[in-house]
């Protein structure tokens, strides 16, 4: 009893098209990233110093060792 080594009909490698992204539908979110990463910043680099929003040392002890990795100096 041998069986026919048949090969198997080939699968459909045709590739989805993908949808252009417009530039109105990807704003919002550029514009929301970017303060967000501003206002990390702010925090990482300026909180607990002249222009401090919080008071205490909480935040200071929260992102020291991004500010030692970032360069920023703080003590």
């Amino acid at each position: 009893m041998a069986q026919s080594a048949a090969p198997a009909p080939a699968a459909s490698t045709a590739i989805p098209a993908v949808a252009p992204i417009s530039l109105k539908e990807i704003a919002p979110w550029a514009l929301f990233v970017g303060v967000l990463m501003l206002l990390l910043l702010y925090f990482v680099g300026a909180e607990q110093g002249a222009t401090s929003l919080v008071s205490g040392e909480n935040v200071h002890e929260w992102v020291h060792d991004g500010r030692h990795l970032l360069g920023f100096p703080c003590h």
